[in-house]
């Protein structure tokens, strides 16, 4: 399975989700990166306000910041080259990076699903 790597702006915590002014974009993001990790994706997420070194330690994103700046970020790898900057994925590119399928509910022909109310299909 595939590596993907989130190198995020400075952030007040591990998960940006935090203080009085939460971002949406981080929540829905929060929930993805959770929801890939249980299926079995490697993602990792490193804070440029927690980790520097880590930053300045991997050469492409020291490329990136050197030119692009810290306003840039977020800025994804995907087996160590770059996939996405300047915002976070969805979770299609999320699971398409790690290889994962995404399954939708199947409709019936009353307009509803086939899953029963524990979920199962």
């Amino acid at each position: 399975m595939k590596s993907i790597q989130v190198f995020d702006p400075a952030l007040c915590c591990s998960t940006g989700v935090c203080g009085a002014d939460v971002d949406q974009a981080l929540v829905t993001f929060s929930a993805d990166v959770a929801w890939g990790t249980r299926h079995g994706a490697r993602i990792e997420r490193f804070n440029l306000a927690q980790q520097p070194l880590v930053f300045a330690q991997n050469p492409t994103v020291k490329g990136f910041l050197e030119r692009s700046g810290a306003e840039s970020l977020p800025l994804i790898l995907v087996d160590g080259e770059v996939a996405l900057a300047g915002r976070y994925p969805q979770r299609a590119e999320l699971a398409r990076w790690a290889g994962l399928l995404m399954v939708s509910p199947v409709a019936t022909p009353s307009g509803g699903s086939c899953c029963d109310n524990s979920g199962r299909c």
